[in-house]
């Protein structure tokens, strides 16, 4: 993608099945489980560089041992910061105890050294980044069965809902956020179960020290989950531990967002994508399953593993996006889809072009729309290969053989055009020598583009057009040709997300100006103020009732009509060359991904009523120039 966006976190969670001995025994190595949890949050690096962290807990710990270790972090590298504060306590430990110990020992009193263990990687979508605000968060206890650890790729539409709820019982939330909302909800529950079970078993007789292990066995994981997400409207899945050694991994109703599994007979591990358990386990794709919607994983500390119902399911809504660019496209299904987004372009592109395939070279915008790149190049070949099948048919008795082989050689010209150079830097602040810097973000390849040429560049989306303007459209219009066709694998973006990704406000989508600007042109423009006016109506309606009003201001144009509109905006000043945008369709879109159907980024058909009331507040925001969250 040529802009970057942040977008949904990334989870790991591994569980040891069998004592910390046998791993050493097996793979001599005694953190074994350690060293595959930073495999998995490598691996998925690129879910979120805004901070990083972990949580180990040692399941057998003796009263007065620290059992539960957390280390996080908010810097530049922070996976390799969290490993290195740990590698820091390990030494400090070895310093002070020696390093000639046994495993048993050392499961007991080495730092980080655990059964069980969650990472986090965070992508802030909204607001400050500060260490606190990075996952796992903690609530602590003295009973090891109210000890909470939480971490999570989420976002709740509703926090201004369930934190007054959590002032209704009596809490004093330490902060408003939907992290804090979602551990406190939970550890709401978490007490109220250990309470139950602790005026259970007292009237049963037992003392108050046999009722904590009786506690431990028995809490019902599933029925917290399930009370304490009653009200949650948003994509989530959150990923705990509690002190004693139960672990649970809920997905939301919809499957809005990712997550996967795979047991064996050593090891529970769970991630938000699938490539990357392959990976780290060297297992096959079959081996690994896709967590069900509305469902959460539960690992007792006894080892016992089941998957139960915590939510009704709902229709399945998983993040498209998910699939055209945030997810690692090693996934074979992935990687299928991508490439048919790309085939799925093939007609819109010919029309554009004017069929010129002699005069036109395919390009692509590195690195992530290489595959959709294929999918296009391959839709273009098969184009080919039918028009010389009709060629040498209708001329079979009067071909040349040298007219044979020019026919039968040709194929499209495709080229590696743009080069991503250098990051923009930080440090530069002035308007003017940022957009200077971004003009170089990419370089080009000089001596290939003719200026007979048309030339084809593939992105796999387009959501602000910045960079397109400010640096690829006229670093490609240096190489002088006639045409430019920038095409964007995604459909046009409209409206804001909610569910994890870091697009909240309107007047940054470029499908959003391009509406408005043909709105005003058409003497259409009325329609902006008689939508905000129904937007203010409903503003405070319960969630439930609220409609998606921003959908009238797209139904007076065609997709193409916008497009066209885009290209306009998204033309420089003095580029030689004409320019085109085109887009991938809905049609086409669910198409190639049939089993990915959440959309309302594309449609404004939001799974949860919470969406509807995010689009609304977004664009009271904008009417009212505003630069507020609308969620």
């Amino acid at each position: 993608m040529s802009e970057q966006l942040k977008h949904e976190c990334g989870i790991a969670l591994i569980r040891l099945l069998k004592p910390l001995d046998y791993y050493y025994q097996k793979y001599d190595n005694w953190d074994w489980g350690l060293k595959k949890l930073y495999l998995l949050m490598e691996k998925q690096h690129n879910r979120g560089q805004d901070g990083a962290g972990l949580i180990s807990l040692k399941i057998n710990s003796m009263p007065g041992k620290e059992y539960l270790f957390r280390a996080r972090s908010n810097k530049s590298e922070p996976i390799k910061d969290v490993f290195t504060q740990i590698d820091q306590k390990r030494k400090e430990f070895v310093d002070m105890n020696g390093e000639e110990k046994s495993i048993d020992w050392l499961d007991e009193n080495m730092p980080f050294l655990g059964n069980l263990m969650m990472g986090h990687l965070r992508y802030g979508t909204f607001g400050k980044n500060d260490i606190n605000t990075v996952h796992p968060v903690l609530r602590r206890n003295n009973w090891k069965s109210k000890v909470l650890g939480l971490q999570g790729n989420f976002n709740l539409t509703n926090v201004d809902e369930i934190f007054q709820k959590l002032i209704n019982l009596g809490q004093h939330p330490r902060e408003y956020s939907d992290t804090v909302t979602v551990l406190e909800k939970i550890g709401h529950f978490l007490d109220e179960e250990n309470e139950t079970l602790f005026r259970k078993y007292r009237s049963e007789g037992c003392s108050k020290l046999q009722c904590s292990p009786l506690i431990q066995e028995n809490l019902n994981i599933a029925n917290i989950l399930s009370n304490a997400s009653s009200m949650w409207d948003g994509g989530y899945v959150i990923c705990g531990i509690i002190g004693h050694g139960d672990a649970f991994v809920a997905r939301d109703p919809w499957g809005i967002r990712p997550a996967y599994y795979y047991i064996d007979d050593e090891i529970v591990a769970v991630a938000s994508e699938r490539p990357v358990i392959q990976t780290v386990f060297n297992t096959k794709f079959e081996k690994i399953n896709e967590l069900p919607r509305g469902e959460a994983i539960i690992i007792k500390k006894n080892g016992k593993i089941c998957i139960e119902q915590i939510r009704e399911k709902q229709e399945k809504k998983s993040c498209s996006f998910e699939r055209i660019y945030f997810s690692r496209g090693s996934d074979s299904e992935i990687y299928q889809e991508r490439k048919q987004l790309g085939n799925l372009l093939v007609p819109k592109i010919l029309e554009a072009i004017n069929y010129e395939l002699n005069n036109t070279v395919f390009s692509y915008i590195p690195n992530t729309a290489e595959t959709a790149f294929l999918g296009m190049i391959h839709g273009v070949e098969d184009y080919l290969k039918e028009q010389k099948i009709e060629k040498i048919l209708k001329n079979k008795d009067k071909i040349t053989e040298k007219e044979l082989k020019e026919l039968i050689f040709e194929r499209p010209r495709v080229e590696k055009l743009a080069i991503k150079d250098i990051k923009l830097r930080t440090f530069i602040t002035q308007d003017n020598e940022r957009d200077d810097l971004v003009e170089h973000v990419y370089d080009v390849t000089y001596g290939i583009v003719k200026n007979t040429d048309n030339l084809v560049v593939i992105d796999d989306s387009i959501v602000r057009g910045t960079t397109l303007k400010k640096s690829i459209i006229k670093i490609l219009d240096r190489l002088n040709p006639k045409k430019i066709v920038i095409v964007s694998s995604a459909p046009q973006i409209r409206y804001p997300d909610c569910y994890g990704i870091d697009m909240a406000n309107l007047e940054d989508f470029i499908a959003f100006k391009a509406v408005i600007h043909l709105l005003t042109e058409t003497g259409k423009g009325h329609l902006i103020n008689e939508i905000y006016h129904k937007s203010i109506a409903q503003r405070h309606l319960p969630k439930e009732e609220i409609k998606n009003y921003v959908k009238e201001l797209y139904k007076p144009f065609s997709a193409d009509e916008i497009s066209e509109k885009i290209s306009q905006i998204l033309t420089p000043s003095g580029l030689k060359a004409e320019l085109k945008i085109i887009y991938q369709t809905i049609e086409n879109l669910h198409k190639a991904i049939p089993n990915h159907k959440g959309d309302w980024y594309f449609t404004g058909d939001y799974p949860t009523p919470g969406g509807n009331k995010v689009v609304n507040t977004a664009f009271i925001n904008y009417i009212e120039g505003r630069k507020a969250r609308a969620y």
